[in-house]
């Protein structure tokens, strides 16, 4: 029943910000639009399991300093490395479903909240930034020599892919294809008119210095060499549709795909049908040489270097 009132005044709030954003967008555009980028770029925390509390619990916890903001990480095992990256408005105890498996199979296992999100400091975020931050993560911890992605955690990873991380397979689980997308889906939700979410994409290509199309899948994961992919997709996913990953796994050079139902688009994370497969599919190419363990740092001081994301010419 708690869990039920929540939700009602979750979507009274919603209605009440959907009505004042219809009326507030016909009157000042600009100012609306303004709002709404904000509003865009604010992940909400989640209620987190037990389940995913307690394989964290386990894990070896610090604290790093990445761009000014506390970062929490978790890591586990010994061996070949794998990032599990958590979507929007996610956290890394979302993945904990493929932490025994990984570390069963001889590899050592990262997972953390990005800023803004779960414990990590911060209040905004962007996909820019997550990709920052999969990079930063990554360094700091030895360098991975994969990488499992949920939602828009996997879009950052192949951003972060074409920027310079090297990985060495991946799995991305629901990704989007094309980060304007989301903003449309957020546009139809609160009722923003063209004119306002063709200014909130101008403003966050202006904030970032980059263009969003530049930040879709398909148009540059072509260019990312040969790291096998497998990437799994439910086709009843309600928050990122099939037809991404579909358009995500057909650009990706030798890319497989596996569709999956009635998983939607968090219960897949835990599905058995997807964390085995995943976990093979990464044993197949696993390094033999041995691996350096996770540096036990308390933290990883110092500003962060500029985004790496460079516009394009026209």
């Amino acid at each position: 029943m708690a869990e039920n009132s929540t939700n009602v005044r979750v979507k009274l709030a919603k209605w009440g910000m959907r009505a004042a954003a219809l009326g507030a967008g016909t009157v000042a555009p600009g100012l609306t639009a303004a709002w709404a980028d904000e509003r865009f770029r604010t992940p909400w925390r989640p209620h987190r399991s037990r389940t995913a509390e307690a394989v964290l619990a386990r894990g070896q916890p610090r604290m790093l300093t990445l761009g000014g903001e506390e970062v929490a990480v978790w890591s586990w095992g010994e061996g070949p490395r794998v990032l599990l990256v958590h979507g929007w408005s996610g956290y890394g105890g979302q993945l904990t479903a493929f932490v025994d498996p990984l570390v069963a199979a001889g590899f050592s296992v990262v997972t953390y909240d990005a800023p803004g999100h779960g414990r990590s400091s911060g209040r905004t975020s962007s996909l820019p930034e997550m990709a920052e931050v999969v990079a930063d993560v990554a360094k700091a911890t030895g360098g991975p020599y994969a990488v499992v992605a949920h939602s828009l955690g996997a879009a950052a990873t192949a951003v972060a892919m074409r920027d310079g991380l090297k990985v060495g397979r991946a799995v991305f689980v629901s990704p989007p294809a094309d980060p304007r997308g989301g903003i449309q889906a957020f546009a139809r939700a609160f009722g923003l008119t063209d004119g306002v979410w063709m200014r909130m994409e101008e403003r966050i290509e202006r904030r970032f210095s980059v263009r969003l199309k530049d930040l879709a899948l398909p148009n540059f994961v072509p260019l990312l060499g040969q790291v096998p992919l497998h990437v799994f997709h439910d086709v009843g996913d309600r928050e990122v549709p099939l037809v991404a990953g579909e358009a995500v796994a057909r650009a990706w050079p030798g890319a497989k795909l596996t569709r999956t139902q009635g998983l939607g688009h968090h219960r897949i994370l835990y599905a058995p049908e997807v964390v085995a497969p995943a976990v093979e599919f990464l044993t197949q190419g696993k390094p033999e040489t041995t691996w350096p363990e996770v540096p036990m740092l308390a933290s990883a001081s110092g500003a962060r270097a500029p985004l790496r994301l460079v516009r394009s010419a026209p």
